[in-house]
């Protein structure tokens, strides 16, 4: 590419309002994936690993109490803010070796944190340049998502319909306050840390008969009923609100 074309390149982007800076943060986190991946490192977060090396991550835990939860910590946000797809091989490992309370806080504040640096990124590279560019259809979007925005989040945490990393970038780009962001994230994944962490905790048994869990394990009623009941209660006020406006235009 020649300078020319490179300056008229860096214009455009500039036009646009995303620059080669504001990319940056998305370039890392984008940049730690293809990492991971290349590394060959997701052959060592697998339940089959886990399975293998339990014995001496307990071993571990238990001669390293603060060590090895920072780096649990460490390593549950790094893997969220790079989008790695080894959450519940994770938290299930983190219930195994820090028992159901501390494994489910300590997943939950790691989980949060690394959240953010997500929402944060997307909305430093795209976010602000999508919303001014955005055409009359976006822009309802964006205004029928910002009012409900706390209680639309808290289904889409409670309920995995749609991958971890889209729910930590799409407010980012409908303009969702960091704020709301923060809260609906910290208590949205509460039940469902909680569940995993829940069967990470009874995993020894499993492991000690030469088993790996299956995912049928994680669609059991008394795994499902218990979120499905919480998202209807986060989808109460949304209702409420359309009953309410319903009333008033055919008043």
């Amino acid at each position: 590419m020649s300078e020319r074309q490179a300056t008229e390149s860096s214009g455009d982007l500039e036009g646009s309002g995303v620059t080669l800076r504001r990319l940056l943060p998305i370039g890392l986190l984008l940049g730690g994936l293809v990492a991971f991946f290349a590394a060959d490192l997701d052959r060592f977060v697998s339940f089959q690993a886990v399975s293998e090396n339990h014995e001496v991550l307990q071993d571990w835990v238990a001669a390293n109490p603060v060590v090895s939860r920072l780096g649990y910590a460490a390593a549950y946000a790094l893997s969220i803010a790079f989008s790695l797809p080894v959450g519940l091989v994770l938290t299930v490992t983190g219930g195994l070796v820090f028992g159901l309370v501390e494994g489910t806080v300590l997943t939950v504040l790691a989980a949060t944190v690394g959240a953010l640096a997500v929402f944060l990124a997307a909305r430093t590279a795209i976010g602000d340049s999508l919303r001014a560019k955005a055409g009359p259809f976006v822009a309802r979007l964006e205004d029928g998502f910002r009012e409900n925005a706390l209680s639309y989040l808290l289904v889409l945490r409670l309920v995995p319909i749609f991958p971890f990393w889209l729910v930590n970038i799409v407010p980012a780009l409908l303009g969702v306050s960091t704020r709301v962001f923060l809260i609906a994230t910290a208590i949205g994944i509460v039940p469902g840390t909680f569940v995993f962490v829940s069967v990470g905790n009874g995993l020894d048994t499993v492991f000690d008969r030469g088993e790996l869990p299956g995912l049928g394990i994680f669609l059991e009623p008394t795994v499902l009923v218990p979120i499905a009941g919480l998202t209807l209660l986060a989808l109460v006020p949304v209702l409420y609100k359309r009953l309410r406006r319903g009333a008033a235009s055919s008043a």
